[in-house]
């Protein structure tokens, strides 16, 4: 089948202090965050001199995807349009229009289903394609990679290099970001049972521990940031760094499988939150790199793309798991599969 582009789709971050409070509200529009949760975000991102390094981290990644791209012999230029901040996807697909551009694939910086990791991002291809018009290209978004062989590798490497800077009884704890307990249980098609999410993190959690030869590990979540009376997947990675040095743990490594790159909520939550924690308690910590700089993330991306421009085999390590997420237009890509019983708040 016949492209003519790539839209790389992400979540978008401020780079620079004014930046920080309208991305905030962006991010949280119609969702009744309170102002003293913007607050208490903004002084997250203000640490880093109110940058994040998520837009930096994703021109990185094109550039490495585009040099593949050449590498393959594969000719497709790559657009990047993001959620809440600039470049905004509207404006971006607006000039792959203007580009002569009229169908084009889309990659969504995240492996998972659920709603906030892929649903949502289905909302977006819809919404922009509405406000550029009735002539706006067509966009194909890639499926879920959760259990790919290049993103398992990667990480499995990564944590290997963890590890080796620790005592050998280190605990391995996996971490993704936390999502309400009701998101998670519409997750997927309603035929499945709900759970799409936390169970393809379980997945790939697993895959790594059995590439890395970890017979025991714990998958944690991070970032939740909602009302307290409303239940999120728990436990928390600081909650549970604690529970482990009561149980006699003195060592952690901490793998960000859910994340592609190193977003806000990993150099926060992990290098800050969870690494002060073990240090107050006297473990020793070490965090996982995220696959977003290794060469095989961008082969990864170019191999998703050939699916569909060669028609090559999808190539997956968890064969009880649907291959999913491969959507026309935004449309869902079953019926009613990740419905929205109530948006996630991810300021």
């Amino acid at each position: 089948m016949s492209f003519d582009a790539l839209l790389w789709l992400s979540f978008g971050g401020p780079e620079g202090p004014a930046d920080v409070r309208p991305f905030l509200e962006n991010v949280t529009r119609g969702r009744g965050v309170p102002p003293e949760r913007l607050d208490e975000v903004e002084q997250h991102y203000q640490h880093f001199g109110g940058v994040s390094p998520i837009n930096r981290l994703n021109r990185e990644a094109i550039a490495a995807v585009e040099a593949e791209l050449t590498a393959q012999g594969v000719k497709l230029p790559v657009y990047f349009g993001n959620r809440n901040w600039h470049p905004m996807a509207e404006e971006t697909v607006g000039t792959m229009l203007a580009d002569g551009v009229h169908r084009a694939l889309v990659f969504p910086t995240s492996a998972y289903g659920g709603y906030s990791a892929c649903r949502q991002y289905d909302e977006d291809i819809e919404r922009v394609r509405a406000a550029v018009g009735q002539n706006a290209p067509e966009l194909v978004k890639l499926r879920q990679f959760f259990d790919h062989p290049l993103f398992i590798e990667s990480f499995a490497d990564a944590t290997r290099e963890a590890l080796a800077t620790l005592p050998e009884d280190a605990r391995l704890v996996f971490t993704a970001h936390s999502v309400p307990v009701s998101a998670d249980k519409a997750a997927g098609p309603p035929s499945e049972g709900g759970g799409r999410y936390s169970k393809q993190v379980e997945e790939a959690s697993r895959l790594v521990a059995a590439a890395v030869g970890v017979p025991e590990y714990d998958v944690v979540w991070q970032s939740r940031s909602g009302p307290p009376q409303i239940p999120w997947l728990d436990p928390d990675i600081v909650d549970h760094i604690e529970a482990l040095h009561a149980q006699g743990v003195a060592a952690v490594a901490v793998c960000p499988i859910g994340f592609v790159s190193d977003h806000l909520e990993v150099i926060w939550d992990l290098d800050n939150e969870a690494a002060e924690k073990a240090q107050e308690l006297g473990m020793a910590f070490a965090r996982v790199a995220t696959p977003n700089s290794d060469p095989r993330f961008a082969q990864l991306v170019v191999e998703l793309i050939r699916e569909h421009t060669e028609g090559i085999e999808p190539r997956k390590l968890s064969p009880g798991f649907t291959a999913a997420g491969c959507t026309v237009n935004g449309a869902p890509c079953a019926p009613l599969c990740c419905e929205p019983v109530k948006r996630p708040t991810r300021p």
